[in-house]
């Protein structure tokens, strides 16, 4: 139970992350003078608010993905170790019952903020 109250923020704060790139959909150059920065800094693609929050929207979710795969791996590698262990094999199911319900609340906040944002494009 204490993983799962760990996994729920995370999947909260995802969805919350999400918000500011709907209402910045209609912003297009708000960089004004950090235009002149970006350019001598030599960046390239300057992207708007949206695709920026985008991208990193998306990092995150692969963070996040790679956690949980790490957990998975984890809770597999304890039960194959328990060597019959009840208490160890209990952790291991734990671990993997909570991984996989975190991962549900992840993918879900992902699923309704896209189409929350969907309906913002117009």
């Amino acid at each position: 139970m204490k993983y799962i109250s760990k996994l729920v923020p995370v999947g909260m704060l995802l969805a919350l992350l999400n918000a500011p790139g709907a209402f910045a959909q209609g912003i297009k150059n708000a960089g004004g003078p950090l235009d002149k920065v970006a350019q001598k800094a030599g960046t390239k693609d300057q992207g708007d608010l949206g695709t920026i929050t985008g991208t990193t929207i998306n990092a995150a979710l692969q963070l996040v993905g790679i956690i949980f795969m790490g957990l998975l791996v984890y809770a597999g590698i304890l039960w194959m170790t328990a060597r019959g262990e009840e208490e160890q094999i209990k952790k291991a199911q734990k671990i993997i019952s909570a991984s996989i319900i975190g991962l549900v609340i992840t993918i879900s906040a992902y699923a309704i903020t896209v189409f929350v944002t969907g309906r913002f494009e117009g």
